[in-house]
């Protein structure tokens, strides 16, 4: 072999050696959101060039697969609905990663009734074949109820303070949310969600709904105008958004993203309401208010649509194809403290 075939092959050799460390070193940063921005709507790319060898999938089509919603946002946010993912796509995708995701839920007094309905649900829908750890905040930890789970996920219980009145509740979960990130999971974990106890997986939830920072659309004011958003309005508080603004009306039920994006949004809404506490203020939705605002201005790099957030008691429309989770029908004066 001539002197100059060899060194080809040597150059060769770095080459490729250098491509796989950088992929290697930064992948976590640049690969992450690289997937946020492909891997939703699939069927305008190809991602072969990610895939681990051996996964076939059929070509995407150039042509939008929804006419009857909207999906994406102003700021080219993905807005997520059923047909506009590939789930097999998707999946080789993430569990190629080996991701890990968290879920806080927050049962306090007696919405600890619905627990039971919540993990079974999430068991059978929620992040399926992927390593869950769930975060339990209550005040009546030995009323948790024993709920099997899979492989690769576990329960843990937080004993948390009761509180007298249902705004108190639901304002302090951003400061749960904030430490928990802080003191455990920030290097733990790659994703973290949060929910309402009162609600219920019915369909699947499952990596299509993964995003730095992610927001779900409220089913009661989607497509209304911002002039009918129920924002705070009010000046004096930190949570105010002039009638003139508003991108869309998110739920406070559920918020998740990237663990380092999540707790700045939790900060963000804690050192909010303290402030306006302070100031005798109580903002007109609670921490859902201050939720709003931070979208405002930080905007979502992934919107779910009101299929991620359904509410029981509204007759679904014909462009829901499918109730992926809801909030169930109780009567508040039986479980609110202060109703």
């Amino acid at each position: 072999m001539r002197f100059g075939q060899i060194f080809c092959l040597f150059c060769a050799f770095i080459s490729c050696s250098l491509v796989w460390l950088i992929y290697h070193s930064y992948k976590p940063s640049w690969f992450s959101d690289v997937l946020e921005c492909r891997a939703t709507v699939t069927k305008h790319v190809t991602l072969d060039l990610i895939f681990p060898v051996g996964v076939a999938c059929a070509q995407p089509s150039v042509h939008t697969s929804r006419q009857d919603v909207s999906i994406s946002t102003p700021w080219s946010a993905p807005i997520v609905w059923e047909e506009t993912f590939d789930l097999v796509v998707i999946d080789n995708i993430y569990k190629y990663q080996n991701i890990t995701v968290a879920a806080t839920v927050f049962a306090l007094g007696k919405y600890v009734r619905f627990l039971k309905d919540f993990l079974e649900s999430a068991e059978q829908h929620f992040m399926v074949g992927y390593p869950v750890h769930y975060y339990l905040f209550t005040d009546l930890p030995n009323e948790v109820p024993e709920v099997k789970l899979g492989e690769e996920r576990q329960l843990t219980v937080i004993k948390t303070p009761s509180l007298k009145r249902w705004q108190e509740i639901t304002q302090s979960r951003m400061g749960m949310i904030e430490k928990l990130i802080e003191e455990k999971l920030r290097n733990t974990i790659d994703y973290i969600f949060s929910f309402d106890v009162d609600t219920k997986f019915h369909a699947h939830w499952g990596a299509e709904s993964l995003g730095d920072l992610v927001g779900v659309l409220h089913p009661y004011l989607f497509g209304s105008s911002r002039q009918q958003f129920t924002y705070e309005r009010r000046p004096e508080s930190q949570a105010y958004i002039p009638s003139e603004e508003g991108d869309y009306y998110y739920e406070g039920a559920m918020i998740g993203g990237r663990p380092d994006k999540v707790y700045e949004l939790a900060k963000t809404c804690r050192m909010q309401i303290e402030m306006d506490k302070d100031n005798q203020i109580e903002a007109v939705w609670q921490d859902e208010s201050y939720l709003n605002k931070y979208f405002l201005y930080n905007k979502p790099t992934k919107v779910l649509s009101p299929e991620y957030m359904w509410h029981d008691e509204i007759q679904k429309p014909d462009h829901m194809k499918v109730v992926r989770f809801s909030q169930v029908i109780k009567k508040y004066a039986e479980i609110r403290p202060n109703t």
